[in-house]
């Protein structure tokens, strides 16, 4: 753990915390943002991501990546950065293990089919739904909804990627996040500390790294389509030089390992460039700068943009990844349509939440509960609603 004395003057210091909504009492043992990440990691939302993929679906294999094991993944990396500079490590680690906790079933397939059914009631995002889950759906506590947060964390949550008011922003804000800043103001035009954007970084890290491991594992590509791309090939090069003879599944391990290690030192290097040449001294000064304080060098930008370019070639529109993608979008449509027209086929405790069939509050109830879903659940309640043959 990184102690108040050693961080740096615009880490964000649990001591200086702007609190919680509903106050109470702290944990002496913990600061502040552990107590964060502990209720994230006691969370039934988080225990659910284990059965989340994001590319392939659960069943297709044990190897793959989950949203369990890629939120972990990205905590590391944000711990990592964090503690290079200075930061909280702490709030850096709650935030990347929360990043995920509103993505539905089925990864950004499920995503896009309930925003596309939710439309006439705001949408459907997953980073709304991530505020969903920490302010209102996880129910345990005795004195509130949710799990009672800090404002930083809530505040590095919304704003990952950067502000939501202001220029380029999107023209509308999510309706959850609308709604909650009515009551605690998450400053939405400004950008959030330096352990959110870690955070945000750290996800894009780990996210395309782990692509092409799966990618290579599920044989969508091979090594040698990744030859040409900037970075990884050069990279996949050296070490067969340098290991001759290793066998595939080490030679990929070691590759990812360098290209992790490449892209972290990278971020690094470019972050404490911009602190110098910013000058911040605050936390304060973080959000006020008018541009994000962590980045990537402009190489590695253009290293990453390769990559992505080659993985959405390559995987995300490979065939077989389409299949799964549109099987996943036909079961998340149908079961929102059934559910909406006919919420008696809820479970007692959700249809006890909705009021008429086809109405926008039984919407939003619908998209809470799919959206919760595991990719194992979604696919056992279609088959319940929709088999002739199946018994509840």
């Amino acid at each position: 753990m990184t102690g108040p004395a050693s961080l740096a003057p615009y880490a964000s210091r649990p001591e200086e915390s702007r609190g919680r909504l509903y106050p109470e009492p702290e944990s002496p043992p913990r600061s502040v943002f552990q107590r964060d990440r502990d209720r994230i990691i006691h969370s039934t939302a988080f225990r659910r991501l284990q059965y989340k993929t994001q590319v392939f679906v659960y069943h297709e294999g044990d190897h793959y990546r989950t949203r369990l094991t890629h939120s972990l993944e990205v905590a590391q990396i944000a711990r990592s950065i964090a503690r290079s500079l200075a930061l909280d490590e702490d709030l850096a680690e709650a935030l990347a293990l929360a990043h995920d906790l509103g993505h539905t079933p089925f990864g950004h397939a499920g995503e896009e089919a309930l925003d596309e059914m939710m439309r006439p009631w705001g949408g459907f995002s997953h980073n709304d739904q991530t505020l969903r889950v920490l302010t209102r759906l996880e129910r345990h506590y005795a004195g509130f909804d949710g799990l009672n947060l800090t404002w930083e964390m809530l505040e590095g949550t919304v704003k990952h990627n950067g502000p939501l008011l202001g220029p380029g922003a999107a023209a509308a804000l999510p309706p959850t996040i609308a709604d909650y800043v009515t009551r605690h103001d998450l400053e939405l035009a400004s950008w959030p500390s330096a352990e959110a954007q870690v955070a945000a970084l750290s996800d894009d890290i780990a996210y395309n790294n782990h692509d092409v491991d799966d990618g290579l594992r599920a044989g969508l590509f091979t090594v040698r389509d990744l030859a040409e791309v900037p970075l990884v090939g050069p990279v996949f090069a050296d070490v067969a030089v340098r290991h001759r003879d290793l066998e595939e599944s080490r030679l990929v391990h070691e590759v990812i390992r360098r290209l992790i290690d490449a892209m972290v030192s990278d971020l690094v290097a470019e972050t404490r460039r911009r602190i110098s040449a910013s000058a911040v001294r605050s936390v304060a000064d973080v959000r006020a700068l008018g541009k994000p304080l962590v980045a990537f060098s402009d190489g590695m930008r253009a290293h990453d943009r390769a990559l992505r370019r080659f993985l959405m070639e390559h995987m995300y529109r490979h065939y077989r990844v389409s299949r799964m993608a549109s099987k996943a979008r036909r079961i998340v449509k149908a079961l929102f349509t059934l559910l909406h027209a006919e919420p008696d086929c809820l479970p007692t405790e959700w249809r006890a939440q909705t009021d008429a069939p086809g109405s926008g509050l039984t919407a939003r109830v619908v998209a809470d509960y799919i959206a919760g879903m595991t990719d194992r659940f979604a696919l056992d309640e279609h088959y319940r609603l929709f088999d002739r043959y199946a018994t509840t």
